[in-house]
Protein backbone atom coordinates (compact mmCIF):
# COMPACT_ATOMS: atom_id res chain seq x y z
CA UNK A 1 0.00 0.00 0.00
CA UNK A 2 0.56 3.39 -0.55
CA UNK A 3 -0.02 6.49 1.16
CA UNK A 4 -0.20 10.27 0.02
CA UNK A 5 0.01 13.24 2.70
CA UNK A 6 -1.87 16.30 0.65
CA UNK A 7 -0.85 19.99 1.42
CA UNK A 8 -2.82 20.09 4.40
CA UNK A 9 0.02 17.88 6.57
CA UNK A 10 3.45 18.49 6.71
CA UNK A 11 6.42 17.05 4.87
CA UNK A 12 7.33 15.61 7.92
CA UNK A 13 4.82 12.94 8.67
CA UNK A 14 5.64 11.12 5.32
CA UNK A 15 9.20 10.90 5.84
CA UNK A 16 8.75 9.74 9.49
CA UNK A 17 5.42 7.14 8.52
CA UNK A 18 7.66 6.06 5.57
CA UNK A 19 10.43 4.97 7.78
CA UNK A 20 8.36 2.70 9.97
CA UNK A 21 6.13 1.12 7.20
CA UNK A 22 8.89 0.43 4.69
CA UNK A 23 10.05 -2.52 6.47
CA UNK A 24 6.36 -3.90 5.62
CA UNK A 25 6.57 -3.29 1.99
CA UNK A 26 4.17 -0.33 2.26
CA UNK A 27 5.42 3.67 1.33
CA UNK A 28 4.46 7.05 2.39
CA UNK A 29 5.06 9.88 0.46
CA UNK A 30 4.30 13.69 0.92
CA UNK A 31 2.28 15.20 -2.33
CA UNK A 32 5.43 17.85 -3.04
CA UNK A 33 7.40 14.64 -3.31
CA UNK A 34 5.36 12.88 -5.69
CA UNK A 35 7.32 13.69 -9.44
CA UNK A 36 4.30 12.30 -11.31
CA UNK A 37 2.28 15.20 -10.38
CA UNK A 38 2.35 17.81 -13.73
CA UNK A 39 2.35 20.64 -11.33
CA UNK A 40 3.54 18.92 -7.99
CA UNK A 41 1.93 20.41 -5.05
CA UNK A 42 0.26 23.21 -6.51
CA UNK A 43 -2.04 20.36 -7.99
CA UNK A 44 -5.80 20.67 -6.88
CA UNK A 45 -7.51 18.06 -5.06
CA UNK A 46 -8.84 16.96 -8.24
CA UNK A 47 -5.84 16.10 -9.85
CA UNK A 48 -3.90 14.20 -7.05
CA UNK A 49 -7.24 12.03 -6.94
CA UNK A 50 -7.48 11.30 -10.44
CA UNK A 51 -3.41 10.64 -10.50
CA UNK A 52 -4.36 8.15 -7.56
CA UNK A 53 -6.94 6.81 -9.26
CA UNK A 54 -5.13 5.92 -12.66
CA UNK A 55 -1.87 5.06 -11.18
CA UNK A 56 -2.96 1.11 -10.72
CA UNK A 57 -1.93 0.70 -7.43
CA UNK A 58 -3.32 0.68 -4.52
CA UNK A 59 -3.28 4.15 -2.59
CA UNK A 60 -4.56 5.59 1.12
CA UNK A 61 -4.52 9.14 1.96
CA UNK A 62 -4.04 11.39 4.85
CA UNK A 63 -4.84 14.72 5.11
CA UNK A 64 -5.51 17.52 7.55
CA UNK A 65 -8.64 19.04 6.02
CA UNK A 66 -11.80 17.31 6.67
CA UNK A 67 -13.85 20.11 3.43
CA UNK A 68 -12.57 17.34 0.91
CA UNK A 69 -15.87 15.71 2.50
CA UNK A 70 -17.79 18.67 1.89
CA UNK A 71 -17.34 19.51 -1.63
CA UNK A 72 -19.31 17.57 -3.78
CA UNK A 73 -17.29 17.21 -6.80
CA UNK A 74 -14.15 16.09 -4.64
CA UNK A 75 -16.31 13.48 -2.63
CA UNK A 76 -17.63 12.43 -6.30
CA UNK A 77 -13.96 11.98 -7.11
CA UNK A 78 -12.99 10.30 -3.76
CA UNK A 79 -15.92 7.77 -4.34
CA UNK A 80 -14.44 6.56 -7.81
CA UNK A 81 -11.36 6.59 -7.09
CA UNK A 82 -11.42 3.60 -4.50
CA UNK A 83 -9.61 5.14 -2.04
CA UNK A 84 -9.18 5.17 1.30
CA UNK A 85 -9.17 8.31 3.09
CA UNK A 86 -7.98 9.01 6.62
CA UNK A 87 -8.82 12.67 7.65
CA UNK A 88 -6.90 13.99 10.93
CA UNK A 89 -8.89 15.21 13.71
CA UNK A 90 -9.16 18.81 14.16
CA UNK A 91 -7.35 18.78 17.26
CA UNK A 92 -4.25 17.95 15.36
CA UNK A 93 -4.02 21.63 14.07
CA UNK A 94 -2.39 22.72 17.59
CA UNK A 95 -0.27 19.47 18.10
CA UNK A 96 2.95 19.94 17.75
CA UNK A 97 4.12 17.89 15.17
CA UNK A 98 6.49 15.36 16.98
CA UNK A 99 3.01 14.01 19.08
CA UNK A 100 1.07 14.08 15.54
CA UNK A 101 3.67 11.72 14.16
CA UNK A 102 3.89 9.63 17.66
CA UNK A 103 -0.19 9.33 17.52
CA UNK A 104 -0.33 8.46 13.69
CA UNK A 105 2.25 5.96 14.36
CA UNK A 106 0.11 4.40 17.42
CA UNK A 107 -3.08 4.22 14.98
CA UNK A 108 -0.84 2.79 11.74
CA UNK A 109 -2.30 -1.07 12.56
CA UNK A 110 -5.39 -0.14 12.89
CA UNK A 111 -5.61 1.97 10.05
CA UNK A 112 -3.74 -0.62 7.92
CA UNK A 113 -6.28 -3.37 9.39
CA UNK A 114 -9.41 -1.24 7.95
CA UNK A 115 -7.90 -0.79 4.33
CA UNK A 116 -7.50 -4.58 4.07
CA UNK A 117 -10.72 -5.29 5.78
CA UNK A 118 -12.94 -2.75 4.42
CA UNK A 119 -14.19 -2.54 0.89
CA UNK A 120 -12.81 0.84 -0.31
CA UNK A 121 -13.99 3.90 -0.87
CA UNK A 122 -13.90 4.40 3.08
CA UNK A 123 -12.89 7.50 4.96
CA UNK A 124 -12.34 7.58 9.20
CA UNK A 125 -11.46 10.51 11.19
CA UNK A 126 -7.41 9.34 13.18
CA UNK A 127 -8.35 10.61 16.59
CA UNK A 128 -6.53 12.69 19.09
CA UNK A 129 -6.47 9.94 21.85
CA UNK A 130 -4.66 7.06 21.61
CA UNK A 131 -7.10 4.79 23.65
CA UNK A 132 -10.42 6.07 20.72
CA UNK A 133 -10.66 3.65 17.99
CA UNK A 134 -10.98 5.32 14.30
CA UNK A 135 -14.11 7.03 13.25
CA UNK A 136 -15.68 6.03 9.94
CA UNK A 137 -17.01 8.90 8.13
CA UNK A 138 -19.91 9.42 5.45
CA UNK A 139 -18.19 9.04 1.68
Amino acid sequence: MKVLFDNCTSPMYASTLHGFVSHYGHSAVHIRDLAELPKGRSSTDLEWIDHLRSSGLVWSFISGDGRVLKNAAERAALRSAGLHGFILAPGYQKTPHNQVVSNLLWHWPEMQRLTEILAAPSMHEVPMKRTTKLRSLPL
